[in-house]
């Protein structure tokens, strides 16, 4: 349904996209990941339609968006970062706006607005002006003009800024009921959302798409980020001992656990995620020719955010030297 090819952006000497490639299939829910500044934004507003490409190819539920911009655009619900309401409209009046913009069927159009602003549970504030909403109100009613008409393509940009909890609950369900049919992507920089909504996941950074694939595959390829390991002996002992190796970033005793009597559990993170396995040999051997007892390790999987950290550490690098 979203189709991107060798896409490209440059703003003078400039690239802030360069080459990017991939697709959404109908049914799929991806997350699109990156820190500030590595282009997706801008990569959004390109598959929507705002913003023209300087290369590459965008197709929209079988539509060049560059030739076919109408027909691809009819295919889609774009949601933005910051949605461009207007105060001095009803919340009805305005998604009735939209919605003979978008071109919905004049007989129609009544029920697409019942609609959409029931799922996006903005429906108590049908007759409020916009200018009186919440922020999280305003967010929730950029969504509901995203759904208007059931386009099969959603593109949302941080949905769910400014929500409180429940609210962001209700935004996660509705994006799993509607990824059972639709094709999804969505934007966001809280990464516990892309783990509890997302069945895939791109990563972008310095405008490059740097990873892609499930989220159990992104947790893959930083695997060995640490350990958990229950030693037999003087935990303080233990601690100082796993520390003093330069392969170990950090090492905690894991207090809420219940070990056997003289046993303690340590939590061991590791400087770098590379060469996991040799160094949990390092650190076993290292316990061991102490004289302490080593009676269980085991690897411990990497967050989404330490993927995230470790893909996208130059993006962070630059940012600093530029400041």
């Amino acid at each position: 349904m979203i189709e991107v090819e060798r896409l490209s952006k440059s703003y003078g000497a400039f690239r802030a996209v360069s080459d990017v490639s991939f697709h959404v299939e109908r049914g799929e829910v991806v997350g699109f990941l990156g820190p500030n500044g590595a282009g997706k934004s801008t990569t959004l507003r390109m598959l929507a339609g705002f913003l023209g490409p300087s290369s590459g190819r965008i197709r929209i539920g079988g539509h060049d968006i560059g030739e076919e911009p109408l027909l691809a655009r009819e295919k889609l619900g774009y949601m933005p970062e910051t949605s461009p309401l207007y105060p001095e409209m009803r919340v009805r009046e305005y998604l009735a706006f939209r919605a003979e913009l978008k071109r919905v069927p004049r007989g129609a159009r009544a029920r697409a607005v019942e609609r959409a602003a029931e799922e996006a549970r903005v429906d108590d504030m049908a007759d409020v002006l916009v200018r009186h909403l919440s922020k999280g109100y305003r967010q929730r009613v950029g969504l509901a003009d995203a759904l208007l008409g059931d386009p099969p393509v959603l593109i949302l940009d941080e949905p769910t800024a400014g929500l409180d909890p429940n609210q962001i609950r209700e935004v996660r369900e509705l994006v799993r009921r509607r990824g059972k049919d639709h094709a999804i992507l969505i934007s966001t920089h809280i990464l516990s959302e892309v783990e509890a909504t997302c069945s895939r996941a791109l990563v972008v950074a310095r405008g490059k798409l740097v990873a892609s694939g499930t989220i159990e595959e992104l947790r893959e390829m930083r695997r060995a980020s640490g350990l958990r390991i229950v030693v037999r002996g003087e935990a303080a002992r233990a601690l100082g001992i796993v520390r003093a190796l330069p392969e170990v970033a950090e090492a905690t005793v894991d207090a809420g656990r219940t070990q056997a009597p003289e046993t303690a559990e340590l939590l061991v993170e590791y400087q770098r995620a590379e060469g996991g396995a040799e160094v949990a040999e390092r650190v076993v051997a290292a316990l061991v020719g102490a004289g302490l007892g080593v009676r269980e390790v085991v690897p411990r999987a990497a967050s989404l955010e330490q993927v995230f950290s470790e893909l996208t550490r130059g993006d962070e690098e630059a940012a600093e030297v530029q400041a």
